[in-house]
């Protein structure tokens, strides 16, 4: 329960207290005064508004004993003699809720990502660092560093507890979509470890993004990084074989999809924008729609990446496009298009370049060259069951000509 009410207490306090590292320790004494007091008293019929009531009193306490009234009330008088009153919000549907104010300081600029994204699972996913750090295969001590250093540098920037407006929300919503997506993304392809998947973190994002969704419903590209990640999270489970090994997409048993999550998807996918999520989403659709794996709309996703990639210019969506048409048009015409990524530096360490050129290279027939591939793709990756994988594909084709 605390962990479902614990970002919205949070970011109440933090109203007050303006401080997200302050706020996180009252909620804490709330949390540590419900364990006392509670299995005397018996649990509140709304246990979530105890708590945020205990530590809101908290919070107050501490700001009277910080100040005085009089202070505050001198300091108030001061800046209204002093400081003209503010201008209005440029953007007339100003945004007011906690909620959202702690995920835009959670993910504020001024941090790195992995402070922005280590934070927002601590704040807004309720996550111990003990999880944080199982969950990116990183020490305790790191996580914990990146926490408190990541509170200390709001609190010494003076981050300002508010939801932008203007054209600086569309800024700091860009870093708010871009958390929510690498810890998703973490969690449905690790980078490294033994597991291909770590389940947990793809809930985690799943439920800021529908969060988010739900607090911002006039922005397009909130709901199309929430369509995306409902049609990902939809083939979890048809994405790894008992013991973990991973099932590439022609081979998943589709009726292992959750169609929920697809229904989900193709419902937020209604409200979305055009901008790289909401694509994004649109090729996740076509897959979804697909009954079968040789059903899918495969032109329709190369002209959907090719959007893409005047969106976001990168070398990894030009590599996925080059996918696209490889099944479109046949391998003959994609494998121009990868030889034309190998020199790019950004994609020397990417795993994914050589797999993709060894799958092509043996759909041409050229075992031998698409060995080798696989072979140095193996040696790339750092995830285990990846690696398996490309190990298992490349001895295969041993011996074949």
């Amino acid at each position: 329960m605390y962990r479902i009410e614990s970002a919205r207490i949070i970011a109440g306090v933090t109203r007050i207290v303006r401080d997200v590292g302050i706020a996180e320790e009252l909620a804490q004494d709330a949390l540590v005064a419900a364990l006392e007091q509670w299995p005397g008293s018996g649990i509140p019929d709304r246990p979530g508004a105890w708590l945020m009531a205990t530590a809101k009193h908290r919070a107050i306490d501490l700001v009277r004993r910080r100040e005085t009234y009089a202070r505050k009330l001198a300091e108030v008088g001061r800046t209204l003699e002093d400081v003209p009153p503010p201008a209005e919000p440029a953007d007339p549907q100003d945004i007011d809720d906690d909620l959202l104010r702690l995920i835009f300081t959670a993910c504020h600029p001024v941090l790195s990502t992995e402070a922005r994204v280590a934070l927002t699972l601590r704040l807004m996913g309720g996550l111990t660092t003990q999880e944080i750090a199982r969950a990116f295969l990183v020490t305790e001590p790191t996580v914990a560093q990146r926490i408190t250093r990541a509170k200390r540098a709001l609190a010494a920037a003076a981050v300002p507890f508010e939801v932008p407006y203007g054209a600086d929300r569309e800024a700091r919503l860009a870093s708010v979509l871009e958390v929510i997506y690498l810890i998703f993304n973490e969690g449905y392809a690790a980078t490294s470890g033994e597991d291909l998947l770590r389940p947990a973190l793809c809930e985690d994002a799943l439920r800021l993004a529908r969060v988010l969704a739900g607090l911002m419903p006039a922005e397009g590209e909130v709901h199309g990084l929430a369509a995306l990640l409902e049609f990902q999270a939809s083939r979890t489970a048809a994405r790894t074989g008992p013991d973990g090994e991973p099932v590439l997409l022609a081979d998943q048993n589709r009726t292992r999809w959750n169609r929920l999550l697809i229904r989900r998807g193709v419902e937020a996918l209604r409200h979305a924008g055009t901008g790289p999520y909401s694509v994004q989403a649109a090729i996740a659709a076509c897959h979804a729609a697909a009954v079968r794996y040789e059903d899918t709309d495969w032109a329709t996703i190369a002209a959907l990446y090719g959007r893409l990639v005047l969106l976001v210019p990168s070398p990894v969506v030009e590599l996925n496009r080059a996918v696209a048409v490889s099944m479109a048009e046949g391998p003959e015409a994609a494998l121009p298009l990868v030889d034309a990524l190998t020199e790019e530096p950004s994609l020397r360490s990417y795993h994914l370049l050589p797999s993709v050129r060894g799958d092509l290279l043996e759909r041409l027939g050229r075992p031998a060259e698409a060995r080798l591939e696989f072979e140095r793709a193996a040696g790339l990756t750092r995830n285990e069951q990846e690696r398996t994988l490309l190990r298992n594909r490349a001895s295969r084709l041993q011996g074949r000509p």
